[in-house]
């Protein structure tokens, strides 16, 4: 049966760890290689011992068997349902595989005439390299099984159709496809409920919509694709040669069975992987190089104004799903409360659910200069370490300016990560005070996002953060 991309990405992904893993395998048998060979010494077998490592030479054939030995294992099927991998026939798959390999190994090893050292290496290595590729199987099964079991990990899907096609539809539907899925809600298509379709989407913070429409008409089917297509979530559709304005059409595979994908986000790639790891190792880098800074910005907090140092707010994060998100405090301790206050007597200086003032008199002295800075963000590396927001991305919104949103096609900034920085900060921050360019600068990163985008956004931040550009 074939695999859907994700199971594809996921599969590569898991060949490229386990060729590190037994490239591992045999750096610690050559480690290990003087303590084999005193021990055999002492139970008669004697190997002379040189100068050589034993894996040096044998380098080479690394290049050969680290590459071949996935391959080897996924002829005999070790990565058929990694999800749901039991011990006994992984074990059995890893051993056939690693046969087969032995053999190749034991006939250069002849032909080449390896020295005992090296013998030495390839005797600790194999066995090793079983371990640490049964040890990732266990670990992988064991995070799969716990995230089937816990439903905050699981993504959020609504099935749409009439009712007798979405039952067929999941009847048709393996397991290991559905374990991890968490289906939030079904909407029938037979009706004209796009209010309560719309509603469902944005209170389940859906990820994906799989429309199991083969009965459906194509004006409601079409739809209900715009709708989602408006919020940058997931259409997975069971049809066919559907137009669309920005979501890119692929076709993807559940269960053997053709599904035509319409997709507004950056589609799962090793860019994207990269810029998750580029996330997390850019967020610890920088609060270990800051962390002096936090002691000096606590101290000037607790000074000028009563109460915590950090400020939480619940932000909405991809797809609208919540989060407690870090900030320097800057204002005074009751500021939430006087906000509509505030709104009432100052106005709002940005237009649309996003509140902006130039001089608000609920921010202290020290407050101004670290927003000026931006180093009241600096928590916020910890909401990146946590894989809640990205370096790079559309500034998270508050919790409650959501239902103030009144193009809903504006809900489509949810579909990516949030981030620290985007292209607003770098194009003048406070300077833009539509809500409307606000978006159109998110919409323009999302459809033309590139890990090279990224880079170039982080490299034009610095400055316009050391320069207070647009700030104030």
């Amino acid at each position: 049966m074939p695999a859907n991309r994700r199971q594809s990405f996921s599969i590569q992904v898991l060949q490229l760890v386990d060729a590190m893993l037994i490239w591992a395998a045999f750096a610690v048998g050559a480690l290990l290689r003087e303590p084999l060979i005193d021990w055999l010494d002492r139970i008669g077998v004697h190997v002379s011992k040189n100068d050589v490592s034993g894996l040096k030479e044998i380098t080479w054939l690394l290049f050969i068997v680290v590459p071949f030995a996935p391959l080897a294992l996924e002829l005999f099927g070790f990565y058929r349902s990694p999800v749901r991998q039991r011990f006994g026939p992984a074990l059995w798959q890893v051993i056939k595989a690693f046969t087969i390999l032995a053999i190749a190994i034991s006939v250069m090893v002849v032909f080449f005439r390896f020295n005992a050292s090296s013998r030495a290496v390839l005797a600790m290595a194999i066995p090793l390299a079983v371990l640490f590729l049964m040890t990732r199987a266990w670990l992988v099964s064991n995070h799969a099984r716990h995230a089937s079991v816990a439903e905050d990990r699981k993504e959020s899907i609504v099935l749409a159709g009439s009712p007798a096609d979405i039952d067929q539809w999941l009847r048709e539907v393996p397991e290991d496809e559905s374990v991890l899925w968490r289906i939030v809600g079904r909407h029938d298509l037979t009706t004209d409920d796009w209010k309560g379709f719309q509603r469902l989407l944005e209170d389940e913070a859906v990820e994906r919509v799989v429309f199991a429409a083969k009965s459906t008409a194509f004006d409601k089917l079409g739809t209900a694709i715009e709708i989602c297509e408006s919020r940058g979530i997931e259409a997975w559709v069971a049809a066919s040669f559907i137009q669309t304005q920005v979501a890119r059409p692929t076709f993807d595979m559940i269960g053997g069975r053709p599904l035509l994908v319409l997709r507004s986000t950056p589609d799962l790639s090793w860019e994207l992987l990269a810029k998750g790891v580029l996330d997390w190792l850019g967020a610890v880098f920088l609060l270990i190089l800051t962390a002096p800074l936090w002691l000096v910005v606590a101290i000037a907090i607790k000074i000028q104004s009563p109460g915590p140092v950090f400020y939480f707010q619940e932000r909405a994060g991809r797809y609208g799903k919540p989060f407690r998100m870090w900030k320097f405090r800057t204002m005074i301790p009751d500021a939430d409360r006087k906000l509509e206050e505030l709104k009432q007597q100052s106005g709002n200086q940005m237009s649309g659910p996003v509140f902006k003032l130039e001089n608000d008199p609920r921010i202290f002295p020290v407050g101004r200069l670290l927003r000026k800075y931006s180093i009241d963000e600096l928590p916020q590396f910890i909401n990146v370490a946590r894989g809640e927001m990205s370096l790079v991305g559309p500034r998270p919104m508050a919790m409650y300016e959501l239902p103030k949103i009144e193009n809903s096609a504006h809900r489509r900034k949810l579909s990516v990560k949030p981030g620290l920085t985007c292209i607003w900060q770098v194009s003048g921050r406070n300077e833009i005070t539509s809500f409307d360019e606000w978006v159109k600068l998110d919409l323009q990163y999302i459809d033309n996002w590139s890990l090279w985008l990224d880079i170039k956004i982080l490299a034009q931040t610095i400055p316009a953060v050391l320069l207070a550009k647009g700030a104030k």
